[in-house]
């Protein structure tokens, strides 16, 4: 995975991604279900249950299956932000922990990596992740992992709840979630806020073990996007394949300035049938 500053030469920048997902996950049509279940180290939680069904039907990467190709990539691609979050110059050690997922436009699959980020972040042995819905016009990370929507960001950035108050624990083992929450027509003022900046501030520095990744608004389609990542330590810029222009992804690079440290990721690569690709190694059987 390459990193890119925003101020640095580009040459071509999608020659320089990294090639590393499959493609993206199919709409799923059924409406989300989930199961609560006790947490019995604490009585008086509760843990909400992933749909794994769903997140095998999307593509997506289903915590204790199989190691995959998918899983193998998303290692690589974890592997450079989990340094970067543990710390490097110039960077805030709080705010290097948190990621900010993204892509130029919609349909380029930056919820299908920011939630497959998260479920491969979260197998590390000394981190937790809080995976937060910030698409606030079209959240879909509680839909794709079968839960039911609830208070979130936008509530506690209005001042109608406390953050931490909305997150959601999950039967995946270190991974919690954070809804978008109540719609709201003023999404990119309350990020602005001087409020938001503490209160996003407060979500890295509760925990020390704590990554909080956000899965962004297209930079492109709206202007939520150019603000949080004046709030994140590093973003994870998608990029489509078979769809990113190069024009598409200088303009999304340049909105998403106010954060230093951009690596990219290219998605929906298509593999020749013959090549041998991440995954087969465990799928031989051993002498």
């Amino acid at each position: 995975m390459n990193e890119h500053s925003p101020r640095s030469a580009y040459g071509s920048l999608i020659q320089r991604a990294v090639a590393m997902m499959p493609g993206l996950a199919p709409d799923e049509p059924a409406a989300p279900v989930h199961r609560v279940l006790p947490d019995l180290q604490s009585p008086s939680r509760q843990l909400v249950a992933i749909d794994r069904h769903r997140l095998a039907a999307g593509g997506m990467l289903v915590p204790g299956g199989p190691i995959t190709p998918l899983a193998e990539e998303f290692r690589m691609v974890k592997r450079q932000l989990l340094l970067t979050a543990r710390g490097v110059a110039g960077v805030d050690a709080d705010r290097a922990r948190m990621i900010l997922v993204c892509s130029a436009q919609p349909d380029e699959g930056k919820t299908f990596c920011a939630i497959n980020l998260a479920l491969s972040m979260s197998a590390e042995k000394d981190v937790e992740i809080l995976l937060v819905d910030a698409d606030f016009a079209k959240p879909d990370v509680s839909k794709r992992l079968g839960m039911s929507e609830g208070p979130g960001l936008l509530d506690a950035l209005a001042g109608l709840v406390d953050v931490e108050a909305c997150i959601v624990d999950t039967d995946v083992p270190q991974l919690a979630i954070l809804p978008a929450g109540t719609r709201s027509v003023s999404d990119t003022e309350l990020l602005a806020s001087d409020g938001a900046r503490a209160m996003l501030d407060r979500l890295a520095a509760a925990n020390p073990r704590r990554i909080v990744i956000f899965d962004s608004p297209p930079a492109l389609a709206a202007s939520p996007a150019s603000v949080l990542a004046l709030h994140v330590g590093q973003t994870m810029m998608v990029v489509r394949a078979d769809r990113t222009s190069e024009v598409d992804l200088r303009a999304a690079v340049a909105a998403l300035d106010g954060c230093e440290h951009i690596q990219l990721v290219l998605n929906a690569v298509s593999f020749q049938p013959s090549g041998r690709r991440f995954g087969s190694y465990y799928a031989q059987g051993g002498r």
